[in-house]
């Protein structure tokens, strides 16, 4: 909320209701699995409890979004999970600043992502455009 708020505070729109909805409910589908599927899963479980508007949070927090190739080779249905609005990308990008229970830097969190996916994962370079445009949106 701390960024959406930034973002908000420089005269962006951004609905801060959806994006601490989006917060809450974008790690629903760990109730069930803690792998990578856990965000289709939370997008299913959101549309079967009827709250389907918030079920993107949850497909499309994993990594800083999931092009449909990658998806597919990670055993995902064969289509993007990439964060669209700027509700979207605020939660995706503050998940990647959540680390347990503590928040950590961007650059900390780059160096975490390289020693889990290695140095050349295209991950990587849609985390640092996510974080840049974040940055843009929140600087003063």
């Amino acid at each position: 909320m701390e960024i959406a708020r930034k973002i908000k505070a420089n005269h962006h729109t951004i609905d801060l209701n959806l994006v601490s909805v989006g917060a809450l409910l974008h790690d629903i589908g760990r109730a069930k699995t803690h792998g990578i599927k856990h965000g289709v899963i939370g997008g299913q479980t959101l549309r079967e409890m009827g709250l389907g508007e918030f079920a993107r949070f949850a497909e499309n927090h994993l990594g800083a979004g999931i092009p449909a190739v990658e998806a597919k080779a990670l055993g995902l249905p064969a289509r993007d999970f990439v964060p669209q609005t700027l509700e979207e990308k605020v939660v995706t990008y503050a998940d990647k600043l959540a680390m347990g229970s503590r928040s950590t830097s961007y650059d900390k969190a780059l160096e975490w992502f390289k020693s889990e996916l290695g140095p050349e994962h295209p991950a990587l370079e849609r985390f640092k455009k996510l974080h840049l445009e974040i940055e843009k949106l929140s600087a003063k």
